[in-house]
């Protein structure tokens, strides 16, 4: 019992478990890691992270997927940038308003349509990364400073990054609606199987309809963060965002063929991957050896791998002992 127990709380708390060990390394290994100014810059830049794979979680749970939340966050970018000359409300409007535009389509196309998700979202992510670099001229286009817009990326709630606080509320809610609403258990029912689903009487397509349009809107928002956060619309950023994403859910534990997840340790897996970049970075101001940004992703995508395939060992340990 002590062996099922013990192989059950590492496949659930697997990603909190490593991202424990991480900061203990990370503290133990260099100075200043744990350090104010550290920690609120990894949970500022992580904010934009956070908010896409939250979208991202609810899509994978239904057994879908969104390859468009990063070319849409910089469509964000741009609109609200584009629109900060009129004033704070219009630029946040602007950049949530194309995320939730974009977010309508890839419903429509694939509840309507009838489209696989990935060839609809694929479609909504190639038309926004080219809207993005025709509205801003394939350049950055300056924010206007005098409308405020800068604060939700550069402000701090006394030393808090208010990005951070902004995913926060946005994980609260999620967490709230997965776990309290009709909403969020026709989410997980839709991934378990959705024909199943529809004979229970429940509102599939409703569901799935929803899930697209939150992860639009997520996107929309982080696009509004990373333009107030750089002061420009960046219509070239974004680009593998939707894999950070997918790989943060993965690494908490939701499963892609849907069914089941958590948001909380989707929290944690991007907590993860934020810091074993921020690690990388220490590693290479010591000086004992460089790497460069492309070794940083080839290690982060080996050290991806690894969590993954210990979470798939524990989870076959797990059913092979409960069988047993």
């Amino acid at each position: 019992m002590k062996r099922i127990a013990l192989i059950r709380m590492v496949g659930t708390y697997g990603v909190v478990i490593a991202l424990a060990v991480l900061v203990l390394f990370g503290a133990l290994r260099y100075d200043r890691f744990l350090s104010v100014f550290n920690v609120m810059s990894v949970l500022r830049y992580n904010a934009m992270f956070a908010l896409v794979s939250l979208g991202m979680c609810f899509v994978i749970m239904t057994g879908g997927i969104d390859l468009s939340v990063g070319t849409v966050a910089a469509l964000g970018s741009v609109a609200a940038a584009l629109a900060s000359p009129h004033g704070f409300l219009p630029a946040l409007g602007a950049g949530i308003g194309v995320g939730v535009a974009a977010g309508l389509i890839n419903a429509i196309l694939i509840t309507r349509a009838g489209l696989l998700p990935f060839i609809a979202t694929l479609c909504t992510m190639l038309a926004a990364s080219g809207t993005a670099l025709l509205l801003a001229h394939n350049t950055t286009v300056p924010v206007d400073y005098d409308s405020g817009i800068t604060v939700i990326g550069q402000g701090s709630w006394g030393k808090v990054p208010i990005p951070a606080i902004i995913a926060g509320v946005a994980y609260l809610a999620g967490i709230v609606v997965l776990n309290y609403t009709a909403t969020g258990r026709t989410v997980l029912a839709v991934g378990g199987g959705e024909d199943a689903t529809r004979l229970m009487g429940l509102r599939a397509d409703r569901a799935k309809f929803i899930v697209y349009v939150v992860s639009g809107a997520l996107a929309g928002l982080a696009g509004v963060i990373l333009a107030a956060q750089f002061g420009a619309g960046q219509p070239t950023e974004g680009v593998g965002w939707e894999l950070f994403a997918i790989a943060s859910v993965v690494v908490g534990g939701t499963l892609l063929t849907g069914g089941s997840g958590s948001i909380l340790s989707t929290l944690a897996g991007v907590l993860l991957l934020g810091i074993l970049f921020n690690v990388l970075n220490f590693e290479n101001g010591m000086g004992v050896f460089s790497l460069s940004a492309y070794w940083q992703n080839v290690v982060r995508g080996l050290f991806l791998l690894v969590v993954v395939l210990v979470q798939a060992r524990l989870a076959g340990r797990r059913n092979a002992v409960q069988a047993a």
